[in-house]
């Protein structure tokens, strides 16, 4: 994974038949984004696409917190980011952003996956080679600043003499 920041994806460009009654962009189409950022980044990783199908090896998602900053509109030209932020033996914790290609942010992702084994499904510890190049990509990940929204959690927070 070249470059000195977060892992990013190939442009992405926001089809017709993503965009809702509305007018902007379903929410669903926000994780298709970050899910191909992600398989993209878990290919560089060697547990993408070819690892499920030669080692039935597989990574899942187990948690997932999107916040939507700014709308998309069909034929937006997006990129998305991967940020490593943590991992033990089965499980990643990534940070995610699309920013359109003017430079603003649209959304951002939290993801907590489990590393699973196809046979069970069952989750199990990433074999050695794949586990080496997760902690490369920490270490160089760990040189970044922390995202601002990592961490973030849904609540409605009533200010004092707030009526619900």
């Amino acid at each position: 994974m070249a470059g000195a920041g977060p892992f990013r994806s190939r442009p992405m460009t926001v089809e017709k038949e993503w965009i809702d009654y509305n007018g902007h962009m379903n929410m669903a189409y926000y994780n298709v984004l970050f899910d191909h950022c992600a398989d993209d980044a878990f290919d560089e990783l060697g547990c993408g696409v070819s690892y499920a199908a030669t080692r039935k090896l597989t990574v899942y998602t187990a948690e997932v917190h999107i916040c939507y900053v700014r709308e998309l509109h069909e034929g937006d030209r997006v990129t998305a980011t991967f940020q490593l932020i943590d991992h033990d033996a089965k499980r990643l914790h990534a940070y995610q952003e699309i920013v359109h290609e003017d430079g603003w942010l649209a959304a951002t992702s939290e993801v907590l996956s489990l590393h699973i084994d196809m046979a069970g499904p069952k989750v199990a510890a990433f074999p050695a080679d794949v586990l080496a190049n997760i902690e490369a990509l920490q270490a160089k990940h760990d040189a970044l600043p922390r995202p601002e929204r990592v961490g973030r959690s849904i609540a409605i927070v009533k200010r004092r003499g707030e009526q619900g």
